[in-house]
């Protein structure tokens, strides 16, 4: 069959409209944006996000109806963070959000009247940064995002891994300190309790940092980025604790690349190269094996919306 072909499948993709909308659904606010054929932003627009299940609908009815108002949109993609059933239909649990066992995108798309996708946000995340940012062409990519706790996105072979049950991989979740510190998952000595950025605010203030208000991720970042000694041992401690982990995951995963994104990731330049040279010493095999490239993400905090919007255009991925 040629490209020209009605009954091909790719002809058929591309026919209509040349943008979606891809939504990242986050705790606090809605973000969307039209996304054309190549993955670039076309226009945007944010909403703040309700409490509940009925007002979140209204919401994202309201954003994605304004863009689809502006620009000629073909289907929509939703990005979440929270646990998403096998076949991407239902959220099981989302602990930011309203939904509950939740059929989202079959709502949405009978209101809308355009077809509906969803992904777990991370999962977006790296299947944008594998389409068009730092993991191109890779077999095997591995994206782990350090923001209020680390989340991960797995490519293998061209599809996301998404596991037998829709919720891997959870590599935030892996059990580092054997009776470390609590996890709001239930566990104790979490990764993420030690290498995000929660854990970078709790490092600093156990190391006696002070500030006039509250300790956060973000201020110990800018307090490093500008050389202060304490929130530097805490960058170091984290940078750590990242090398620690990806052994783990390369051991594990064997990728050809490790993407670094979240929130963090702005102050990447300050722990990712010690973190890759300490990650050399620490893999199974170090010095006789192949190992992955460590980059940090291309798309910051886009990528869960261009990865959403990537995947409403071609969703059997």
């Amino acid at each position: 069959m040629t490209s020209h072909d009605p009954a091909d499948p790719a002809a058929v993709r591309d026919r209509g409209p040349a943008h979606t909308v891809g939504v990242d659904i986050g705790g606090t606010t809605i973000k969307a944006a039209v996304i054309d054929r190549s993955g670039r932003i076309v226009d945007t627009l944010s909403a703040p996000t309700p409490d509940t299940t009925d007002a979140t609908d209204d919401a994202l009815v309201a954003v994605i109806s304004e863009l689809a108002e502006r620009h000629p949109v073909r289907a929509v993609g939703l990005a979440v963070a929270g646990f998403i059933t096998a076949d991407r239909q239902s959220v099981m649990f989302a602990p930011h959000l309203a939904y509950r066992d939740s059929r989202v995108p079959s709502r949405l798309g009978d209101r809308l009247g355009l077809p509906v996708v969803m992904e777990h946000d991370v999962n977006a995340a790296v299947w944008a940064e594998h389409r068009i940012g730092a993991a191109v062409g890779a077999d095997v990519a591995l994206l782990i995002a350090l923001g209020t706790g680390i989340g991960a996105g797995l490519i293998v072979g061209e599809r996301i891994y998404r596991g037998a049950f829709g919720v891997a991989p959870e590599l935030g979740h892996i059990t580092v300190v054997p009776g470390g510190r609590p996890c709001p998952c239930g566990k104790v000595g979490c990764w993420e309790r030690y290498c995000s950025g929660t854990a970078l605010a709790q490092t600093a203030a156990e190391r006696g940092m002070e500030a006039p208000g509250p300790i956060t991720g973000q201020l110990v970042g800018r307090a490093a980025r500008d050389g202060h000694p304490t929130a530097l041992a805490a960058v170091d401690d984290l940078g750590e604790w990242l090398a620690r982990g990806m052994a783990l995951a390369i051991d594990v995963f064997d990728p050809e690349v490790i993407v670094i994104g979240g929130g963090v990731s702005s102050i990447a330049d300050l722990f990712l190269p010690a973190a890759e040279d300490r990650l050399g010493e620490l893999v199974t095999g170090a010095g006789y094996r192949p190992m992955p490239k460590v980059v940090a993400a291309h798309l910051h905090d886009t990528a869960s919306m261009v990865g959403a919007g990537l995947l409403a255009r071609d969703p059997h991925h």
